[in-house]
């Protein structure tokens, strides 16, 4: 942690509000925010709020441990809190104020807030996380034009994003993992960013060394996810033998048909976007939004494809998606048969 972190004690509310007016309304990381007067956590994410959050409070207390932490519903808020809240105690201690549910808060908090931004206690920090939505948007502004910083709480939805954070977390515990067990992490257990988080915490401290591959395997080689993709790689390979047993076993075990047919979809969908272009993977990665990695791994199978191959894939796949999601009676029948002409379209036939 930043030991230079500002202290939360300040003078007056008066300098704090022209100390956070110098970056009016700024958004900053949720790993680099830092306690301010009044910080804003705007987004549905709430795993990286309650980092942010944590992060807040580990400063404040490192600088003063007695720090008072207080927590608010902004849904059920009761008119006068805010103002006992803040109000100094008796020994002085400084005083975190974490506000939630803003998204849904009532009548009562809005007018408060909107009263507190004017004049901020001198010793207290206010937290809002304000999941999304319109509700509040005029306190969401006053926060903004007072200068308070801003964290961006939205949801990961790209793996560049997800393998990132993997990234991070691993240098942030001076740990090393290799590219292709990221890759294999983010695969297995990234749909929930709080899942992804803790996947890296347990590797972190149930192991030493180098995070690898196999590692990864031996942990979260049975998830959903790595099990779809597993089968998707096979069967865009051109292996159909091995997709399909892969695909029975995954059955077998109880996973879905709709993320076997997801990640067939995402399989594909790569290898035509690389399909006809030139370049080198970084700059393709750039124009296609995709990471380098994936763009490499999608030239390497659209070598097993011809346009036409591509277009029975594309059809067979839409056909498949719809059956799994209610249209058809056997969702089974269509993700196998999929597979099936997916792997031999790869070959050539």
């Amino acid at each position: 942690m930043n030991p230079a972190a500002p202290s939360p004690k300040r003078s007056t509310s008066k300098t704090a509000g022209k100390s956070a007016g110098k970056s009016a309304g700024k958004t900053v990381s949720w790993r680099e925010v830092e306690p301010a007067p009044v910080v804003l956590l705007s987004g549905p994410e709430d795993y990286l709020a309650s980092r942010a959050m944590e992060r807040i409070r580990t400063i404040l207390r490192e600088n003063q441990p007695d720090t008072e932490l207080v927590r608010m519903d902004a849904a059920t808020y009761a008119a006068g809190e805010l103002t006992l809240h803040s109000s100094p105690s008796l020994f002085g201690e400084a005083k975190i104020i974490e506000a939630t549910n803003l998204a849904t808060m009532n009548e009562e908090f809005l007018v408060d807030t909107l009263g507190y931004l004017t004049d901020p206690a001198p010793d207290a920090v206010l937290v809002l996380h304000h999941g999304g939505g319109n509700r509040g948007k005029k306190l969401l502004d006053a926060v903004k034009a007072a200068g308070a910083p801003v964290v961006d709480c939205q949801p990961f939805k790209k793996d560049t994003e997800k393998l990132e954070f993997v990234a991070t977390e691993f240098k942030a515990a001076r740990r090393r993992i290799d590219p292709a067990a990221s890759r294999a992490l983010v695969a297995a257990v990234g749909s929930k960013l709080a899942d992804l988080a803790a996947a890296c915490r347990q590797l972190i401290n149930d192991s030493s060394g180098e995070i690898t591959e196999e590692l990864v395997e031996k942990y979260y080689g049975g998830r959903v996810e790595a099990t779809a993709f597993k089968v998707a790689d096979a069967a865009l390979a051109g292996r159909g033998g091995q997709a399909l047993s892969m695909l029975r076993h995954a059955l077998d075990t109880g996973v879905d048909p709709v993320p076997l047919v997801g990640a067939l979809a995402m399989k594909v969908r790569a290898v035509a976007k690389v399909a006809n272009l030139r370049g080198s993977s970084a700059a393709m990665a750039k124009e296609l939004g995709m990471a380098p990695w994936q763009v490499d791994q999608a030239r390497r199978d659209a070598q097993h494809w011809s346009q036409e191959g591509l277009i029975k894939a594309v059809q067979v796949l839409a056909e498949a998606d719809a059956q799994v999601k209610g249209a058809g009676r056997d969702p089974v029948y269509a993700v196998e048969h999929a597979v099936t002409v997916i792997s031999l379209a790869a070959a050539g036939r």
